[in-house]
């Protein structure tokens, strides 16, 4: 009885005189259409269940008029408001949303590579993140009111350690896949790019298409773990791939005649042929792909998935 007077004061209105919005079915045929739907919410459906066996032999409310008040609309509304309240000890309180820890964290823990000019670059001599991305996620953290911690990850790790919860966002120029976002949340995508490739200024003419590439003669760089090495896989099966482990070291091993070709993606291969009059990006205007950049998230908050989309938007 006394839960029921708290919920009176919390929800606004009389649960016994007025019955609740919430109680369009019965227990029992909320826990049916779980079942035979097959949700995730077969939890509390059994709860439900239970709090009801409990509950009816201790209740019973009659109205003014002498009249009956229905006692499963009744149980149905205590118990989903005691969801809502996190009282009664019918369900466990509710955890805090990605968005309620980063708040009260004061942070916004931010997974980077740091090596993807001009989306998130470390500069080693002032030890800080430059580019695109980094400013986008300094304004995503100035709207929660809280500050940037980056978390240093890697192309290859970058999977494992969105899903194990290192980080709250990964933002460093990720490629939105199906493959990532069947793991993975991924925000609408932003930046139309596409798969090219960087060489030195002197072999800007011998490469045209795919298939000037796919010889063995021609050294393709690429790093590991990330799309790039995945596109070379899938689509250079006979060029001699040469994978190195620091992907900002490639241009700079491009010209140096280490390798022939760099796989890289528009974004980058324009500002590394601004940087260095050695190199040249002549598929810049024709790339092999169409895609967009995406922030990557741990699956399974959608209010903080939702909050990152609006914000992008």
């Amino acid at each position: 009885v006394d839960l029921v007077r708290i919920m009176e004061k919390k929800i606004g209105f009389c649960l016994a005189c007025n019955g609740c919005f919430f109680c369009v079915n019965s227990v029992q045929k909320a826990g049916q259409f779980v079942k035979d739907t097959r949700k995730v919410h077969k939890k509390f459906a059994k709860m439900a269940k239970n709090a009801y066996n409990i509950l009816q032999p201790i209740f019973v409310f009659e109205r003014k008029d002498c009249s009956m008040v229905s006692f499963k609309k009744l149980c149905v509304g205590t118990l989903l408001a005691a969801t809502m309240l996190g009282i009664g000890g019918l369900l466990p309180t509710a955890e805090a949303g990605k968005i309620e820890d980063i708040q009260a964290r004061g942070t916004l823990l931010v997974g980077s590579t740091g090596d993807y000019k001009p989306m998130s670059y470390l500069n080693k001599e002032t030890g800080k993140y430059e580019g695109f991305d980094v400013e986008v996620a300094e304004l995503l953290a100035k709207s929660l009111g809280v500050t940037v911690e980056y978390v240093p990850t890697t192309w290859k790790t970058l999977t494992a350690d969105t899903m194990s919860g290192k980080f709250d966002i990964a933002i460093c120029g990720i490629t939105r896949t199906f493959a990532r976002a069947q793991k993975m949340d991924m925000s609408h995508g932003y930046l139309l790019f596409g798969k090219t490739i960087l060489c030195r200024k002197g072999d800007a003419k011998k490469f045209k298409s795919e298939a000037d590439l796919n010889k063995k003669s021609v050294r393709v760089m690429v790093n590991p773990g990330g799309t790039n090495e995945k596109f070379a896989l899938a689509n250079l099966p006979d060029c001699t791939l040469l994978v190195h482990p620091q992907n900002a070291e490639i241009p700079g091993l491009i010209a140096e005649g280490k390798a022939d070709v760099m796989i890289t993606e528009t974004m980058e291969a324009r500002r590394y042929t601004r940087d260095d009059a050695r190199l040249a990006a002549p598929l810049l205007d024709d790339p092999f792909t169409r895609n967009q950049f995406g922030i990557l998230m741990q699956k399974g908050d959608q209010a903080w998935l939702n909050y990152v989309n609006f914000f992008m938007e």
